[in-house]
């Protein structure tokens, strides 16, 4: 199965209501776990092997890391009132740069659940007032509140978690 596709070709349904928070937050909350699950076991030489011109399985972890500061950045944004969300590197020149595949995996994973968490207790501060802020996103053009910023963060882990997964169904089936 290639479900591979790519992530600025999505589309959200915004307007998501407060109350739908608290799942979307397990959900961010989580995602450290299912990465240490996708690769508990994996040898490096496959962690950090591309398929073509994508990135690796330990890239893809890496930019999840890398994204961490623009997630927390767009948060203080909303709490800020700005109109519009900061942009993101549409280029990912941080991810292709950093040599992800260079540190172990231990080393990326153990960061990233550092960074979400911050990130997570973040979220859980938030008065019921600051999560219906809404903010422009820059390249959807959609105004999205607190709760929508966290389920896109969720989607966006959910793309990259299928990314790995995909990436490790290839590298067995060869």
């Amino acid at each position: 199965m290639n479900s591979h596709r790519r992530w600025f070709d999505r589309r959200f349904a915004l307007g998501l209501p407060p109350e739908a928070l608290p799942d979307i937050v397990e959900r961010l909350r989580g995602t450290p776990a299912r990465l240490d699950e996708l690769t508990h076991g994996v040898p490096a030489s496959r962690l950090t092997q591309r398929s073509g011109h994508s990135w690796s399985i330990q890239e893809n972890v890496g930019h999840l890391l890398d994204l961490e500061p623009l997630w927390l950045g767009r948060l203080h944004d909303f709490l800020q009132g700005a109109a519009q969300l900061r942009a993101a590197d549409l280029e990912n020149r941080r991810t292709w740069d950093a040599g992800h595949n260079v540190p172990v995996i231990a080393a990326l994973l153990l960061d990233f659940r550092s960074a979400r968490m911050a990130f997570v207790m973040q979220v859980e501060a938030l008065s019921d007032a600051q999560l219906i802020a809404t903010s422009l996103h820059p390249r959807l053009q959609q105004p999205m509140t607190v709760t929508d910023h966290c389920f896109f963060v969720a989607e966006h882990d959910d793309h990259h978690l299928a990314r790995i997964s995909e990436l490790l169904r290839l590298a067995a089936a060869v």
